[in-house]
């Protein structure tokens, strides 16, 4: 989390293009949430993260540019769309299950880096039952010669359990049992921990180990399981990630605009739209919210909203609301020339997805330059004549382009395909000309 915000935007550069302002902006507010924490205690309580406003068209980069920025930090990272806490009306989804969910996804981060930690010590747990296996134990009363033998053959198997010379040996195990979790995040905590203790009473009532003749080489992948759920201190995972979750979680509000009631609605209110961020208020304030794990607080955790406010714009959100994301940004809509870029100098851009995806069936695809920027101006001339889709355009028109190569990819085994301008615009220009045409298939 310690990257200053000039490292951030150099890093958020190779996966998105332009929308320089909004870089900046999410990159010092999350600067500001490390500072935060290097403060004494008391001071951290007071300062609240800015929240942020994203204002831009479908396409543009906004959820990109926060996705990328908590796999980078590593922070509990959720999006949700604003809208489905209306999708019937008053009794649609619970508002909190988004910092339930949120709490789950820390949960996550934080079990697979304690894992990481105890990744030797499962490995020795996983080695030990296997050899016990394959070299059962000696009794009790066996000479201290025999004892002797027994630990060197041992440590000769566990050498060929480790090099992989036992893998097809056939062994019997216990298998673990399906454990039933009720991660249902749209559930009252109290009704969770009633379904969990039924599960549990019922797993109980059979007590009899269900055992199966596998394979070392599966044998090691499902004791893994057993070592996780064995060695790992899941209270203290829990503890971890619930505050974690509090102090450097992100919700991303996506589609807050269309909770907005547009000015144009002549003063007739939308009782679903307007009961909707009245439920988001208290958590975007600061509340406590309950969970299975434990009580959290949402005072510190950022959000993120975006929006394209086509209809609506942000003063027609309740002002309590837009007083809660005090930094706004708008992003650029996408010009020809960040298509271009957006397919020749980005991390792993949508070419060599597709380069790397017919490399598979030993088909050499590669894309001309000309080639490359027909695709940017197409596609920027299908966003004009039709609905503005920004990057996302670029998917649909070179999956048009390369539609009969892939199909017939297996009969092209050995080939280099060089896709042209002339090809380009053959398969394009008449879709992109007529607009009917053009609105259903691009």
């Amino acid at each position: 989390m310690n990257m200053t915000p000039k490292q951030t935007v150099a890093y958020l550069d190779e996966y998105v293009i332009g929308q320089d302002d909004a870089k900046k902006t999410i990159a010092i507010a999350l600067r500001t949430r490390y500072r935060r924490m290097q403060l004494e205690e008391k001071l951290q309580d007071e300062i609240m993260p800015k929240n942020i406003l994203m204002i831009g068209s479908t396409g543009v980069g906004k959820t990109e540019i926060a996705r990328r920025l908590a796999k980078l930090m590593n922070l509990p990272f959720i999006k949700v769309e604003a809208s489905k806490y209306t999708e019937v009306g008053f009794v649609g989804r619970d508002v909190e299950s988004m910092v339930r969910d949120l709490v789950m996804t820390s949960i996550d981060i934080v079990k697979k880096e304690h894992q990481e930690k105890s990744i030797e010590q499962i490995g020795n747990y996983v080695l030990d039952k296997i050899v016990d296996k394959l070299l059962p134990p000696l009794p009790l009363m066996a000479s201290a010669e025999k004892k002797e033998e027994y630990k060197v053959s041992r440590e000769k198997m566990k050498e060929r359990v480790i090099n992989g010379d036992m893998d097809e040996k056939v062994i019997e195990i216990e298998m673990p049992r399906a454990s039933i979790d009720f991660n249902d995040t749209n559930m009252p905590p109290e009704m969770a921990k009633v379904q969990e203790s039924f599960s549990q009473m019922f797993a109980g009532m059979n007590k009899d180990d269900l055992k199966k003749e596998v394979s070392v080489f599966d044998a090691k992948h499902i004791l893994k399981t057993e070592a996780n759920d064995k060695l790992l201190d899941m209270t203290a995972v829990h503890t971890e990630a619930l505050n974690r979750a509090q102090t450097g979680g992100i919700i991303f509000l996506d589609e807050i605009d269309k909770i907005a009631v547009s000015a144009k609605n002549d003063g007739r209110s939308d009782p679903s739209k307007e009961g909707v961020q009245r439920d988001l208020l208290p958590i975007v304030e600061g509340s406590n919210v309950s969970t299975k794990f434990g009580q959290i607080k949402t005072d510190h955790i950022l959000f993120i909203a975006a929006g394209a406010f086509h209809v609506s714009k942000p003063s027609d959100l309740i002002p309590e609301l837009q007083g809660r994301f005090p930094l706004r940004v708008e992003l650029n809509p996408m010009t020809e020339e960040a298509l271009y870029k957006i397919l020749t100098q980005t991390k792993n851009s949508l070419l060599r997805q597709y380069e790397a995806l017919l490399k598979v069936e030993d088909v050499e695809l590669s894309f001309d330059d000309k080639a490359i920027k027909a695709l940017a101006k197409l596609s920027h001339t299908a966003n004009e004549k039709t609905e503005d889709i920004g990057a996302r355009r670029l998917h649909t028109v070179i999956e048009k382009v390369i539609e009969d190569i892939s199909f017939n990819a297996d009969e092209r085994a050995g080939e280099k395909i060089v896709i042209t301008k002339d090809l380009v615009h053959e398969k394009l220009d008449m879709l992109i000309e007529d607009e009917d045409i053009a609105r259903y298939i691009l």
